[in-house]
């Protein structure tokens, strides 16, 4: 039992707290235009507990995969009083409606950034330092000399500080001569190292032409201490890196070069939650800032009864100059219902699959 609560536990903080994060973009975003919020919800299916508190009722519901804000004339059915107009959903401006929607996910997007400023910040940035771990036979390095063990100090009169500083040199010099300084044992030496352009396998498998030097880093991390306006600045290159990758995986699910069986769902956020808590509670913090970036890009995809498909509907009105008919986003909701049905029916049996053959 003990050990299913190790599981338990971290993913309900985890989903939780991003649960939590992105149903307060939506409900600060309506409060600030003036929307009637009826209520807020954490998590789906019947209320366990709840309270309200003035026109809002705030409740946990029984399934925490989730949550919603249940606004004041959000739904097509609703009969809506003429002097309430203005306090309904549908009664806001197209770019109001356009704002509430998007706020869930850009929330989300702030979560992430936050974390990571506060994990750079208080923990240090952490990276593989200079350290050369093995140098190709007849390589670039290996014809310049470089040998195991060597550090790499300057590159071009620019002082390396990490592993990825050397890859974005030698990335952006194809066939250009870097003039290196290296530290080897107590001795500083300088020489040139040429890049050669070759075919390698990127993290798809794809091949793809880039330029290499022949050397491997020692695997050695090492935490660089951050001012504030650094972590800040290391928090939003890390925050854009994470979500770029995560739009390429999606692209890359759709081209078919991402099997669909490597996509996970709440079992495996469980698993990688409980995991990661008893290696180091710390961890969990850089793993949720992860998961809220892609709860964010999720639900922004522009799939009816997500924020995306809501958004994709006032973007439609926006160009045709009227909303779109009830009638057809009935149909659209319809279909988006059973797509998201269908995405968590294959992600749970994905997750199940892992368990099985684990």
């Amino acid at each position: 039992m003990s050990t299913i609560l190790y599981y338990i536990i971290p993913f309900i903080i985890v989903l939780g707290v991003l649960i939590f994060c992105h149903e307060l973009g939506h409900f600060i975003l309506a409060k600030l235009f003036n929307v009637k919020v009826l209520k807020f919800s954490l998590g789906f299916g019947p209320k366990m507990i709840g309270k309200k508190i003035g026109e809002t009722e705030y409740v946990i519901s029984a399934f925490p995969l989730g949550g919603y804000v249940k606004m004041f004339g959000e739904n097509d059915d609703e009969e809506i009083i003429v002097e309430e107009t203005h306090r309904s959903f549908s009664g806001q401006h197209v770019l109001n409606r356009i704002a509430i929607a998007a706020a869930g996910p850009i929330f989300n997007f702030l979560l992430a950034f936050l974390l990571f400023c506060v994990i750079y910040f208080m923990a240090g940035y952490p990276a593989l330092d200079a350290e050369v771990g093995q140098v190709r036979s007849n390589s670039p390095a290996f014809k310049a000399g470089i040998l195991k063990g060597d550090i790499i100090e300057y590159i071009n009169g620019k002082k390396i500080e990490k592993w990825h500083d050397i890859k974005k040199f030698v990335e952006k010099n194809p066939e250009t001569g870097l003039n290196m300084v290296i530290i080897r044992g107590d001795k500083r030496i300088s020489t040139i190292v040429f890049p050669e352009e070759e075919i390698v396998k990127n993290i798809f498998g794809e091949e793809i032409k880039s330029a290499l030097i022949g050397i491997v880093n020692s695997g050695n991390i090492k935490k660089l201490k951050l001012t504030p306006l650094q972590a800040i600045k290391e928090a939003g290159k890390k925050t854009w890196e994470v979500t770029s990758l995560t739009v390429l995986v999606i692209v890359k699910l759709f081209q078919g070069v991402v099997p669909l069986k490597t996509v996970g769902g709440p079992i495996m956020i469980g698993q990688l939650a409980g995991d990661i808590a008893r290696e180091n509670l710390g961890y969990l913090f850089p793993f949720m800032a992860v998961i809220s970036i892609n709860l964010a890009i999720l639900n922004l995809l522009p799939v009816p009864v997500l924020d995306g498909g809501m958004i994709l509907f006032c973007l439609i009105e926006i160009v045709i100059r009227k909303p779109i008919s009830i009638k057809k986003r009935e149909m659209a909701q319809k279909i988006g219902f059973f797509l998201l049905i269908l995405l968590m029916v294959i992600v749970f049996y994905n997750d199940l699959l892992r368990i099985i053959t684990k």
